[in-house]
């Protein structure tokens, strides 16, 4: 199904070219935090993502956290430290939280691509939003419980998405 096929499959955010996305029109990266941004084990954004984002924001490509995860103030002090925007509660897969960010950013959906590491959140609410989706590699092993179920599931889904890693 086409709304659990991610348009890209990339090791890390910082495996997307910055001046790519500028010659593509976007102007706005939507992202995950939880394992995306930020590794679940340390919960400290790593230094080439905070490069990328530096790089993203000095093209003039704005950045919105769009997270699942209920620890608000953790989410908030993320985004922060970040330099992002941030919607909190996002319950994706639905798609509602993406729009949101889209009309927070003041950019449409054909500007803005949404990045994450999960299949059956990020990328279906990315797609169910008719934005361009990029899953990217966890960045750590540390999941919660019923998302490490997931990911078996997604692996079934995933053998036929080209995956632009090393």
């Amino acid at each position: 199904m086409a709304v659990f096929r991610p348009t890209r499959y990339v090791r890390s955010v910082d495996s997307i070219d910055v001046d790519d996305l500028c010659d593509e029109g976007i102007r706005c990266v939507l992202v995950d935090r939880d394992n995306t941004l930020v590794p679940r084990d340390t919960k400290v954004a790593p230094p080439e993502v905070r490069a990328w984002l530096r790089d993203l924001r000095s093209v003039g490509i704005s950045v919105c956290m769009v997270s699942n995860n209920f620890h608000t103030k953790a989410v908030c002090a993320s985004a922060r430290d970040l330099g992002c925007e941030v919607v909190h509660h996002a319950m994706k897969p639905a798609p509602i939280a993406v729009h949101v960010a889209l009309g927070h950013m003041g950019v449409t959906k054909e500007e803005a691509i949404l990045v994450g590491d999960q299949l059956f959140t990020d990328v279906m609410a990315g797609n169910l939003a008719g934005v361009t989706t990029v899953l990217v590699r966890p960045q750590s092993q540390e999941d919660l419980w019923y998302t490490k179920i997931l990911r078996k599931v997604e692996r079934l889904f995933l053998k036929n998405v080209r995956y632009e890693g090393e």
